[in-house]
């Protein structure tokens, strides 16, 4: 319930449209069509997706902080970095999710999926070291 208020929050946010130094080289690619001002209907689309992308990084690291606890966890009690039952049941869960929540549940188990890779990953190394 929190994360859908932290992504509720965020969509309701002003999003910062002064990119940090570093980022505000303009690319070759870029073209006058793709400024935000030219089009408001586009720029507020844009703001949304930019301000869910925020949240979805921000979501995404606290899951990783709590996943790297777990994996500490793992390797102090010597249990297995990887769970192929919970993954399954997982998987099977976010796709039944997806498909209540009109996204497609190939892609849906093809991030979950990358992203439990990455996790058994740091899980293994935290087993190692």
């Amino acid at each position: 319930m929190a994360s859908f208020q932290l992504l509720l929050t965020l969509h309701a946010m002003p999003y910062k449209t002064q990119a940090p130094q570093s980022a505000q080289a303009v690319s070759p690619a870029h073209h006058a069509a793709d400024d935000d001002s030219v089009d408001p209907v586009l720029a507020g689309y844009r703001k949304s997706i930019d301000n869910i992308d925020a949240a979805l990084i921000h979501m995404l690291a606290e899951r990783f902080r709590i996943t790297k606890a777990v994996g500490e966890y793992k390797a102090k009690v010597t249990l297995p970095p990887a769970d192929p039952d919970r993954e399954k049941r997982q998987i099977a869960r976010l796709r039944a999710l997806s498909e209540a929540a009109d996204l497609d549940p190939e892609f849906s188990e093809k991030f979950l999926r990358f992203i439990i890779d990455e996790v058994i990953r740091h899980h293994e190394r935290a087993r190692e070291s």
